[in-house]
């Protein structure tokens, strides 16, 4: 099989994470924090196949789903359709929102902001978050910590067994530094042949939590906490997991 079979990875991305389990994770800190900021509008940049939007549109609140990948969003429409509180959009994280009306909260999680080809892209990113919610709005990014992966080895995350339109595959993910850089591996093995069908390494930046306050606040920020996982526990460069920004616009 030639990696053109593989142009499009939604299906791959759907297939590798257990929804509802991570909605459920995730769910009590966007109830506490919408509840807090009197969310009703949100923005989900980098929506993927729009499990976060949905859950949000289900909530009765207004929400616009905008990816880059056209097939990702293909996808969400397919899954959840659209309506008058839901609407979905082609469009880069980078790339101007121009809302007809602010939205009360902007997020962009799921590491997606550092998979930005560079720094200068992150910082227009963050200033379109900003831009798109109201004075006391909230946006928020979600990272994986690069910083507690040991320098070189791949940490392997995932194996699953899926059906594919190109077959029943056997799914590997991981992840790996190379000094302040960071790496997604994914391999597919054909499940019944048991042997290489894809492979790649798609690098990532290794943010930091300094250079993202001064880039929200740069961007209108007048709050910005910092949190190490979901249950907003303190951040620790060196153990947490994930690097987690709640930045408030003044």
């Amino acid at each position: 099989m030639g990696a053109e079979l593989f142009s499009d990875l939604s299906g791959v991305y759907e297939a590798m994470i257990d929804w509802p389990k991570r909605l459920a994770h995730e769910e009590p800190f966007y109830r506490r924090l919408f509840e807090e900021a009197k969310v009703r509008r949100v923005l989900d940049a980098a929506c993927g196949t729009g499990w976060h939007a949905n859950m949000f549109a289900a909530w009765r609140m207004r929400v616009e789903g905008a990816d880059i990948s056209a097939e990702m969003i293909a996808r969400a429409k397919a899954r959840f359709g659209e309506s008058r509180r839901l609407r979905w959009v082609v469009r880069g994280f980078h790339q101007p929102v121009a809302p007809a009306k602010p939205f009360d909260a902007a997020i962009c999680v799921g590491n997606s902001l550092a998979l930005a080809a560079d720094r200068a892209t992150v910082r227009q990113a963050i200033q379109e978050l900003f831009y798109a919610v109201r004075p006391g709005g909230v946006v928020v990014v979600h990272l994986l910590n690069l910083w507690r992966l040991p320098d070189g080895p791949c940490v392997w995350q995932k194996c699953k067994r899926a059906q594919l339109p190109t077959g029943d595959m056997l799914i590997l993910k991981g992840v790996h530094r190379r000094g302040s850089q960071g790496f997604v591996d994914l391999v597919m093995v054909g499940y019944q042949q048991a042997s290489l069908v894809y492979s790649e390494s798609t690098p990532f930046l290794g943010l930091e939590r300094d250079e993202l306050e001064q880039m929200a606040r740069a961007s209108g920020a007048a709050r910005v906490d910092f949190f190490g996982d979901y249950q907003q526990g303190a951040y620790d460069r060196e153990k947490s997991v994930d690097l987690l920004m709640v930045g408030t616009k003044r």
